[in-house]
């Protein structure tokens, strides 16, 4: 016999037939009701899929988490691969977006490298879950669903490499370096961060951010380039 508290939640979650909104009990839900839930089923997998690993854990797992009826939780995501390839595009577009607006915030070459770091390195430490997930769970992926993610990786890296061959166009990239390896090395060490970052740690973002950039002008930047 079917569960009818499931069977409620579903019509619930349907979308109304008519209007911007949704109903539910014959109410009107605000239309960041709908985002608000999604950021909590997210955020709650993203932080199990970290503790248990992606194999390990199951839907019934997150949807308690989220305090949802299994059903309602397998209403939004078919599959437990469905809930993680929407957790990665969120990772991507979430860094992308904030390096993109570092990049157009300066016209100093420098000075918008700098910001574009911070920009990665913030976004990957505000959500630390998401970016672990998103740095070691792709494996778990199937085919299909791996080359939309690497697609996107690769998408946002393509960014790096058109800010780093700008910046050399520009001489302000010492001679001899090797771009591409400079983008490859450059994001492995950033990325890595969300892995010990630890926010009571002895560290502070700044302080990380303050050494990346020491590191990044003394090898990297031609000599007087920084102003």
């Amino acid at each position: 016999m079917p569960d009818n508290r499931v069977i409620a939640e579903v019509l619930n979650n349907a979308p109304a037939i008519a209007g911007g909104t949704e109903r539910v009990d014959h109410k009107q839900v605000v239309p960041g009701r709908k985002l608000e839930d999604r950021d909590n089923v997210l955020s709650n997998a993203a932080r199990l899929f970290r503790e248990k690993g992606f194999d390990k854990t199951s839907l019934k797992e997150i949807a308690e988490a989220c305090e949802m009826l299994p059903g309602s939780l397998h209403y939004r995501y078919s599959t437990k691969e469905a809930l993680l390839v929407e957790l990665m595009r969120q990772g991507v577009g979430q860094v992308t977006a904030e390096v993109e607006t570092a990049r157009v915030s300066s016209d100093n070459p420098v000075e918008r490298l700098r910001l574009c770091i911070d920009a990665h390195l913030r976004a990957l430490l505000v959500d630390s879950d998401t970016v672990y997930v998103l740095l070691f769970e792709w494996r778990a992926l199937t085919r299909e669903a791996r080359e939309e993610i690497i697609e996107l990786r690769d998408r946002y890296e393509s960014l790096w490499a058109h800010i780093l061959a700008e910046m050399i166009q520009q001489g302000v990239i010492r001679r001899g370096v090797d771009d591409r390896l400079l983008r490859l090395i450059g994001l492995g060490a950033l990325n890595w961060v969300a892995t010990w970052f630890d926010p009571e740690g002895a560290y502070t973002l700044d302080d990380i951010s303050e050494f990346i950039w020491q590191i990044t002008l003394d090898g990297v930047i031609v000599e007087g380039c920084a102003g």
